[in-house]
């Protein structure tokens, strides 16, 4: 069962018929993003889905999920969208994308599986796309960015200069890259270590962001930080372990807090200049994520930890928008920005839809 009502509708909820899902979005949410002519898509590998939010043609929220095992990577890339999942990286094509100019009901986008990469279980996470079109991806388990390959799991490409070789280890838990101008430049790890789980007795400020080109180290000290995103010629991070969305001053090499968001924070992105995208989770009771600074952080705030999407304004650092989750989706990985597509949708694996979808080029 889904409940993806906003605001009040969603609170009213009959107590004792409380949906599996449940989506709440602030006052005006649906405005902001129709003014920005875009949906957005995040993953949960904790469910194994993707879901999409955007309007229908009367304005009301639109929100669509469909399964992916273990998905945690996610880029849009004009008519394409690469996810990685379990022990595969999949692209999955827009069918509709010559068709969205005279469209005004029902989806503008519909995402079809088109490709997808064996790869094994890699522990992948980001996945991007270079200017050249070389699939990129962080290859979490074996410590480094790697490419699809035709005849192997995959080609490793770069690894950071203190992992002494290749190993199915995760070492120092490299999660993040960033692009820029097309090309790998930036990648986020849990910690300079470089024994099998090393990076476990690093999380609350063994952090660092590698500049890939040389290997120097750009910023440390920062706590399980992810998703390194280049915008507006500044280096972006999420210090996840502290809760902080900030970016990175390559002059200082210090990490500069823009805002905090109560929630352990996993995947950014951008829209127009002015606003990130972000993602909350609740952190996990265990090893991973107890005896972090988020801890002290929600506690001195009085809040608990939330799962959900934050829209900030990075100009202020204020809060301009949030979509709250509740229920059995309690931790994301990744959101996109999918710019000029109003509602999509998707064709899911090994289904019905699939069998029947057919296109002609």
């Amino acid at each position: 069962m889904v409940d993806a009502r906003s605001g009040a509708d969603a609170a009213s909820a009959p107590s004792q018929d409380k949906p599996v899902f449940e989506l709440f979005t602030s006052r005006g949410f649906e405005s902001w993003l129709r003014s920005h002519k875009s949906s957005i898509a995040f993953t949960t590998y904790q469910v194994g889905k993707i879901f999409f939010l955007g309007l229908k043609s009367d304005g009301k929220m639109w929100v669509f999920n469909r399964d992916i095992g273990r998905c945690l990577g996610l880029s849009v890339s004009g008519p394409d969208l690469w996810v990685t999942g379990g022990a595969q990286i999949y692209r999955f094509c827009d069918a509709m994308s010559d068709e969205k100019p005279g469209r005004n009901e029902g989806p503008d986008a519909l995402y079809v599986p088109q490709l997808s990469y064996f790869t094994g279980d890699l522990d992948a996470h980001d996945v991007a796309v270079e200017g050249s079109g070389q699939v990129l991806f962080v290859n979490t388990r074996f410590n480094c960015l790697a490419t699809v390959s035709e005849t192997h799991s995959f080609r490793p490409l770069w690894k950071p200069p203190f992992i002494s070789r290749l190993a199915a280890e995760d070492r120092c838990h490299l999660n993040g890259v960033a692009l820029v101008e097309g090309r790998a430049k930036y990648a986020t790890c849990v910690s300079a270590s470089d024994v099998f789980d090393g990076w476990r007795d690093h999380r609350e400020n063994g952090g660092i962001v590698i500049d890939v080109e040389s290997g120097e180290t750009v910023c440390s000290g920062l706590s399980m930080p992810h998703s390194p995103r280049w915008h507006d010629g500044q280096l972006w991070v999420l210090n996840s372990g502290s809760g902080e969305l900030g970016r990175i001053d390559l002059g200082s090499r210090k990490f500069e807090p823009v805002c905090f968001c109560p929630g352990y924070l996993r995947g950014l992105a951008f829209i127009d200049k002015r606003y990130a995208l972000v993602g909350l989770s609740k952190p996990r009771e265990n090893r991973t994520f107890s005896g972090l600074p988020l801890d002290g952080a929600l506690r001195a705030r009085n809040i608990a930890a939330r799962c959900g999407l934050y829209v900030v304004d990075i100009a202020t650092g204020d809060i301009a928008h949030s979509v709250t989750i509740e229920g059995i989706v309690s931790e994301l990985y990744e959101v996109s920005v999918i710019p000029g597509v109003r509602q999509p949708s998707m064709i899911g694996l090994n289904s019905e839809e699939q069998k029947r979808t057919i296109s002609i080029e």
